[in-house]
């Protein structure tokens, strides 16, 4: 029964919940289901025997009533869930405006969580969160505590937040979806719901990599989070005709669901799309996509690009002492090696954070020189400085040149420790000069619960528990 409605458990529980009650003529249970023909057809031939048939009439039977609807399942209650989502929400981390954050409201999250509940099986289906500063996945923890749950996200502060807060319940893993998936998410999940930047190039990349995540696309759903002012529709064309071209058909558009403590621009408020992907829906998108896909920051599509000037300078301190230079641009997802004699020159520019702790444990090379914003988080204050370079101390000795090359940049220079400084220090150095490949192939002795995952891929604060136990 649940493969003829797949991920749709509230059409399968409604079905229960009509033939459990009277008799039904086929045509009847049609159009009351305002389900297929042939759906109805497999659905009544699942139900096999359990079925009471009296010439054209068919119901369940009594006897077999309650056995179907457990198996079913119900929703859940939600008492006192709109109190602790709350909670949760006056202790995330501060929304970063390069990012799109606008928080919504508890009542909006509390409602997600119920809506998924409703209409899919949250048992036995794998739901895929693509950033969620909003904390939807908390809230579906609290109301599913059985749910198999993993939140993709950008913002090293939300995957630590959500882990804390879910005690490891809920699957964390770090990406930046211009640069593509990790490898150890693509294809696990049934259902993707995501609130991505309201641009159509930020619409169209979240959607993306939402059908990626999907196990069979044409069977998955995608449920987004989309707003645009009434006043500018053709921005909401715009968007909407990416998503259709994506092979995306909308099975819904549900006016106003979620509401929002901001954005005003668009009312404070956006529908809910659900969308179901067709047989050409695209699964391999590009496997990289363009950095400017926020409405604001140094990421928004009116960001202009770094000048020549600062490149030139940037390449001047990676060649220092007579070091042959490469330039790369923003991306970790591949482990970069150079020969020796090399230094490497980095553009992160528009870095809202996460970037350059990835790009140094990405980079092997003699010398890797990162330019960024002055007001990097890492370079912030000492605390967060002492924090960057004991994380990657085993592998790079750090020059943080602030205000340099002009005052709004700063640059980074790494380079290896000129010998080994003990045997734990060696380890670690093993493990963050190999951070693409599986933790439990660079580390024998890793814990299960990371044994699969890459470095890399990992949220900061469980890269920097890595890096802890090596030394210990």
């Amino acid at each position: 029964m649940r493969q003829v409605f797949g991920v749709d458990a509230k059409s399968l529980r409604y079905a229960i919940a009509l033939l459990a009650e009277r008799s039904w003529l086929f045509d009847d249970l049609v159009r009351e289901l305002a389900a297929p023909r042939r759906t109805v057809e497999e659905l009544l031939q699942a139900f096999g025997d359990d079925l009471e048939r009296d010439g054209d009439l068919v119901r369940l039977r009594p006897d077999v009533v309650e056995a179907h609807r457990e198996q079913a399942g119900s929703p859940h209650a939600t008492d006192g869930l709109e109190t602790e989502v709350a909670r949760h929400i006056a202790h995330v981390p501060p929304p970063l405006p390069a990012l799109d954050h606008v928080q919504a409201t508890a009542d909006t999250v509390v409602r997600r969580a119920r809506w998924l509940d409703e209409h899919y099986d949250l048992r036995s289906t794998r739901l895929t969160f693509l950033g969620d500063h909003d904390l939807t996945a908390l809230a579906v923890r609290a109301l599913r505590p059985e749910a198999d749950l993993t939140v993709i996200d950008v913002d090293d502060r939300i995957l630590d937040y959500v882990d804390r807060q879910s005690s490891r319940t809920i699957r964390t893993v770090h990406a930046d979806l211009r640069f593509g998936l990790p490898l150890s998410v693509m294809g696990k999940a049934d259902i993707v719901f995501s609130d991505p930047p309201y641009t159509p190039e930020g619409m169209a990349l979240f959607a993306t990599r939402g059908l990626e995540c999907l196990d069979d696309p044409p069977a998955g759903r995608l449920v987004l989070a989309y707003g645009y002012s009434p006043r500018h529709p053709a921005l909401g064309h715009r968007t909407q005709r990416a998503l259709v071209g994506l092979g995306l058909a909308f099975e819904s558009i549900v006016p106003g669901f979620h509401r929002y403590s901001g954005a005003q621009a668009i009312g404070s408020a956006a529908d809910l799309y659900v969308c179901q992907p067709t047989t050409k829906a695209r699964k391999g998108g590009r496997k990289t996509s363009k950095q400017t896909i926020y409405t604001r920051g140094a990421q928004s599509l009116e960001a202009g690009e770094t000048t020549t000037e600062l490149l030139t300078a940037l390449r001047g301190i990676a060649g220092q002492n007579g070091l042959d230079v490469e330039e790369r641009g923003a991306d970790w997802t591949k482990p970069i090696t150079t020969k020796p004699g090399t230094a490497v020159a980095i553009d992160l520019g528009a870095d809202p954070g996460p970037w350059l702790l990835r790009t140094l444990l990405a980079v092997n090379a003699d010398r890797v020189a990162v330019l960024l914003p002055n007001s990097h988080p890492d370079l912030a204050d000492a605390v967060s400085q002492r924090a960057l370079t004991g994380l990657i101390g085993p592998k790079y000795r750090l020059r943080l040149l602030r205000s340099t090359p002009d005052n709004t940049h700063a640059v980074v220079v790494a380079e290896p420790p000129a010998s080994a400084t003990g045997h734990t220090d060696a380890a670690a150095r093993a493990v963050l000069t190999r951070a693409h490949g599986r933790l439990g192939n660079t580390w024998p002795d890793a814990p299960d619960d990371v044994a699969g995952d890459r470095l890399i891929d990992l949220p900061r604060h469980r890269v920097a528990e890595v890096r802890d136990e090596l030394a210990d």
